[in-house]
């Protein structure tokens, strides 16, 4: 975690660990697809991971995109997965 006591603290959604901001990737959505977002600068809700490959795994399992950007819909995460490929 930062060492700033003042940073904002995310959830990952793979692991459930809280973390600072800074330490994890924002993804978002892009019509029906969840992307990554390296600039968090994209509008809408976003949703945080670690960039660790066990992290992406877990998210995956646990099938968490619909209720992390509380989408009543399936989502396409296959960009993500090509960002976590290289991790």
């Amino acid at each position: 975690m930062g060492t700033d006591p003042a940073a904002p603290v995310r959830t990952c959604v793979g692991c459930r660990a809280k973390a600072a901001q800074s330490d994890l990737v924002r993804l978002a959505l892009d019509g029906d697809a969840v992307v990554c977002d390296p600039a968090r600068r994209m509008p809408g809700r976003g949703a945080y991971l670690h960039p660790d490959r066990r992290c992406w795994e877990a998210a995956q399992r646990r099938r968490v995109w619909p209720r992390a950007f509380r989408a009543g819909r399936a989502l396409d995460a296959s960009a993500v997965a090509e960002c976590f490929a290289a991790v």
